[in-house]
């Protein structure tokens, strides 16, 4: 779970048809005759222009009028699977959410500061009649795209769990340099399915919660207790002792088998396919360039490598459907994902994994950063030309 109060700019990251906004055309018939469903995020509010709109593919125009950053998100009946989500909504931006919904029960919630489980009310989908099926590509090659993610996302589970087990084996034996070395490679498998991960909201904050974002009197555990365990400041800190690292380790471990058995019956359409890439580009974005996500360590560029490449297995999964659709985008994008990962081998190490991001200057991280940006805006617009 990764919190960032610096806001992004919308043109870079916002899911949109056309730069930061929806166009008149492309709005979805689903949502009435006036456009998107319009958000309002304030500190107190989450004011939802709808509560029941019918079936297909559904717009949100979030517009955070508050003083903190803001999320919103989509959860499915239960509160807790996310549909869809847009974070790091600075004070006075304007983002756009486009998801395709089948009839059923939702919950709407805007998060403003970032914490908490926000302002929630429920949102109905009514069966509209509207045909959800991808118009204009071979079905074939949606079956195929469908497949193939679900396949790796299942893949990267399971060898999160072995990965996990090794890295979690080495730190309650003492062995805390070889735990070290294990944490950073264990972490890319998670890093490469983090939208998907982060969709069980029970289990993320279990997992991958940060000191920084934690809520008072809320239990601190997951990868990143354990990461400052092994990188422990100066001072002002206690290491766990070998008797009080088993518990640690046992929380993650079986969090971890929990999500792989989740992850087993989990499906996947385009919609889900083309978001998740573009919130993989969107954790890049807010913890990764600054710095915040592996602040003890300083092993962000691992987790950088591991998006992008979740980032691009769903594009590539999904190449054939966008091709068809718009061959413009689906090129520039292609051409934006070569050249930040140019950027991002300069930062290898012989032995193939990367340099400490502390080590990395004020100026390449902003090249880093304009070139995240500058995936990240056409990217916002793959889900948009698939499925309208």
């Amino acid at each position: 779970m990764k919190k960032s109060l610096v806001p992004l700019a919308c043109s870079a990251i916002a899911l949109s048809l056309g730069g930061c906004g929806l166009t008149e055309a492309n709005a979805p018939a689903s949502t009435g005759e006036d456009g998107p469903i319009t958000v309002t995020s304030t500190a107190e509010n989450c004011d939802v222009s709808a509560t029941e709109v019918g079936s297909g593919n559904l717009a949100f125009r979030v517009s955070n009028e508050g003083d903190e950053v803001t999320e919103f998100y989509l959860y499915g009946s239960d509160g807790l699977r996310i549909v869809g989500e847009i974070e790091n909504i600075g004070p006075g931006l304007t983002r756009d959410l486009v998801v395709r919904a089948p009839a059923g029960e939702y919950v709407t919630a805007c998060k403003p500061g970032m914490q908490g489980e926000g302002i929630r009310s429920a949102f109905t989908v009514t069966e509209s009649g509207e045909d959800l099926s991808v118009q204009g590509v071979d079905e074939a090659d949606i079956t195929a795209a469908e497949t193939q993610y679900g396949a790796y996302v299942r893949d990267q589970g399971q060898e999160l769990v072995d990965a996990t087990e090794a890295f979690l084996a080495a730190y309650t034996a003492g062995d805390d340099d070889k735990a070290r070395s294990l944490y950073p490679t264990a972490r890319q498998h998670w890093e490469r399915i983090e939208t998907v991960a982060e969709s069980f909201g029970d289990l993320d904050p279990k997992m991958d919660l940060r000191e920084a974002d934690l809520e008072p009197g809320q239990e601190w555990t997951g990868w990143h207790r354990i990461e400052k365990d092994l990188w422990p400041p100066a001072s002002g800190y206690e290491p766990l002792s070998a008797q009080a690292r088993e518990p640690v380790a046992a929380d993650l471990m079986s969090n971890t088998e929990l999500l792989n058995e989740r992850l087993q019956d989990q499906t996947y359409t385009v919609s889900d396919i083309g978001n998740g890439a573009k919130g993989l580009l969107d954790e890049v974005a807010a913890g990764k360039i600054t710095g915040e996500e592996d602040i003890w360590s300083h092993t962000d560029l691992y987790d950088f490598q591991a998006n992008v490449d979740g980032a691009r297995v769903a594009y590539e999964g999904v190449k054939p459907l966008l091709d068809a659709k718009d061959e413009a985008l689906s090129e520039e994008i292609g051409t934006r994902f070569d050249t930040l990962q140019e950027l991002l081998d300069q930062y290898r190490t012989d032995d193939g994994g990367f340099v400490f991001y502390d080590t990395v200057g004020a100026s390449e991280r902003k090249e880093l950063s304009d070139a995240v940006n500058a995936l990240g805006e056409p990217l916002s617009k793959m889900t948009g030309a698939i499925i309208l």
